[in-house]
């Protein structure tokens, strides 16, 4: 009964270093190899579930992962990505200190949700319900859990399964296509 995190593959935006948030985005060829690599690398890694984004890019990466494996594939819309609304689409704004998604990668416990876009506390709400309401039965069922989404959102579960503070929300750090175990 362990549980497993993965971010899901590069795409176009990563690599332009533009906001993806909830912005559906797909799998460039280099995250389409990123997650065929770790399917290889992970091959021996057991899961029975694969609780996923609705977003494209985080289905390709689960669905490549998981390829010729009998692992369902469920989507949970819990599992989005955080939206940075109006600022979705903004290139390398964790350089602009006039930007105000800076303070969301610089200082997130000051961070103010911009307009359309989704607070840290809306993120943990969500996402700690997922947690709650599907993750801990099925681990207390016995189970190996992996969940693919994305940057923040994972990070927001990484931070509840770990007991990490807002402050260091991205000190756990997720790289593209890299499994990590909380359980």
């Amino acid at each position: 009964m362990s549980l497993y995190i993965m971010r899901h593959g590069r795409t176009d935006w990563n690599n332009l270093k533009k906001l993806q948030g909830r912005t559906d985005i797909p799998l460039n060829d280099e995250g389409r190899q990123m997650a065929d690599d770790a399917r290889t690398e992970y091959k021996d890694v057991h899961f029975d579930v694969c609780y996923c984004s609705p977003l494209v890019r985080a289905r390709e990466t689960a669905q490549i992962l998981l390829r010729d494996r009998e692992i369902p594939i469920i989507i949970d819309n819990r599992l989005i990505e955080m939206s940075f609304g109006v600022f979705e689409g903004v290139e390398k704004a964790y350089e602009n200190r006039d930007c105000q998604m800076f303070a969301f990668f610089t200082d997130p416990e000051h961070y103010i949700a911009p307009e359309g876009g989704e607070s840290f506390e809306e993120l943990f709400a969500r996402t700690g319900n997922f947690l709650k309401e599907v993750v801990e039965p099925d681990l207390t069922a016995g189970k190996d859990v992996l969940i693919v989404g994305h940057g923040a959102m994972n990070s927001s579960i990484i931070c509840q399964v770990k007991n990490i503070p807002l402050a260091q929300f991205w000190e756990a750090g997720i790289e593209n296509c890299k499994l990590k175990q909380l359980r």
